[in-house]
């Protein structure tokens, strides 16, 4: 049901209504006083006009009218009031800082875990549930515009980065719009992004990649914050069932080989202190979903990361994948995709539910199959000493397209949390 624009004043928690009460009581005791200073004849004529009118008419009904008349316009008024004396700034855009002021602000503290569309998607949807996240996006991307900068400026990979900046961002944000913009012509910038550009600029102009992340993530007035896993050059390896090594997580996809287990060059990456102290305060920490081998497991390959995710007493998720995805996870099944995560991680205590999808369209796609994509097999039954908790997880298409739902995905994993906490 469609809420009423006026009516999001009273949504609970903005800390509004109480003021609004305390000044309606106000406004009657002043009134009370000017009439008895004036020895309450208004009262007696006004009363006596009531009773008149109230010969012909039901008094329940003059008296419920007259209250909702007068409320809708001291109500009006004093929202009027309080927008001009905010310069008459939008009265959404006041609701939506009331909102995160006072709700979103007091929301779980969110950890979540991973890199590629799959944590943006992630991330577009729990910054409706809190304010408190930390995205810890991986660092091994070497391909397309992220490569070339990687390569020529010699900075670590802002493609991931910059998805998540942007989807913590405002989304009807024209600043994020073109933050997001890719050049699709002119020599030098064609297949760049706008936003893997701007960060390149302010790490060469604030003297880090860090600082050059928090000040593009203040240009954006982003919800929560976005932290690489580490500032080490890392870059990832993959052996394979055949024996073969291939370097660099662009060419791991296309080797055509299973992958038998992947890691990183340097083998001891360090990870940022905000990292750990993210983890060490989370109320709940999210792994996935995401490309397995190129978004998800790189960030757990960092030792301390691991040690502390497995320590921490948050909540712990993995957002079990929908598809399997061509050259990395051809054939697995969900309980493959989770033994891969934990034999890298070579710690179990790192997740206690897998959250997962339920529900396909009839009409899947054709096209998923003609590039040997596959729904993942919900093999539930091997899931040992981990608990499930299913909801369809996607967003609706008539043409068979199956992608996560950020508001769905959400809505989901703020049930599943606040479900939790009721059993603790």
């Amino acid at each position: 049901m469609k809420m009423p624009k006026d009516a999001g004043w009273l949504i609970p928690g903005l800390h509004i209504k109480r003021w609004f009460l305390l000044t309606l009581f106000g406004t009657v005791l002043m009134t009370l006083g000017v009439l008895i200073l004036f020895d309450i004849r208004p009262i007696y004529y006004t009363m006596q006009f009531i009773h008149d009118v109230a010969a012909n008419v039901s008094t329940e009904l003059i008296a419920f009218s007259l209250v909702c008349f007068g409320a809708a316009i001291f109500f009006k008024s004093w929202q009027k009031t309080n927008l001009s004396m905010l310069n008459g700034t939008d009265d959404q855009t006041v609701l939506e800082s009331l909102y995160r002021t006072y709700k979103l602000n007091r929301g779980p503290n969110i950890v979540a875990i991973g890199g590629g569309t799959g944590l943006s998607t992630l991330l577009k949807g729990i910054k409706r549930i809190t304010n408190n996240i930390t995205a810890i996006v991986t660092v091994g991307d070497d391909g397309g515009s992220s490569g070339r900068l990687r390569e020529e400026m010699g900075i670590l990979p802002p493609g991931d980065i910059r998805n998540c900046i942007a989807a913590l961002a405002k989304d009807e944000d024209l600043v994020t719009n073109l933050f997001q913009y890719r050049f699709k012509t002119g020599e030098g910038l064609e297949g760049h992004s706008f936003g893997n550009l701007f960060l390149t600029a302010l790490c060469a102009i604030t003297g880090d990649f860090l600082s050059a992340i928090k000040e593009t993530s203040n240009v954006l007035s982003i919800r929560g914050r976005v932290l690489p896993s580490t500032l080490d050059d890392m870059k990832l390896v993959a052996e394979m069932e055949d024996g073969s090594i291939v370097r660099g997580e662009s060419n791991i996809p296309e080797a055509g080989v299973k992958i038998k287990r992947i890691y990183t060059d340097p083998a001891e990456c360090a990870p940022l202190k905000d990292v750990i102290k993210a983890l060490k305060e989370a109320d709940l920490i999210i792994i996935g979903p995401g490309s397995l081998y190129t978004s998800v497991i790189p960030n757990l390959l960092i030792k301390e990361i691991v040690k502390t995710i497995a320590a921490s007493r948050a909540k712990k998720l993995y957002v079990a994948n929908i598809m399997t995805q061509p050259g990395e996870t051809d054939n697995y099944a969900l309980s493959d995709h989770i033994n891969a995560i934990l034999s890298h991680a070579g710690n179990k205590n790192i997740m206690e539910t897998v959250l997962i999808n339920n529900y396909l369209p009839e009409n899947l796609a054709q096209k998923y199959e003609e590039q040997d994509q596959y729904p993942v097999k919900m093999d539930v039954e091997n899931l040992q000493g981990l608990k499930v908790f299913s909801r369809k997880l996607i967003e609706e298409s008539k043409d068979g397209l199956v992608r996560h739902s950020s508001n769905k995905l959400a809505r989901a994993i703020d049930l599943w949390y606040r479900r939790g906490k009721k059993e603790r």
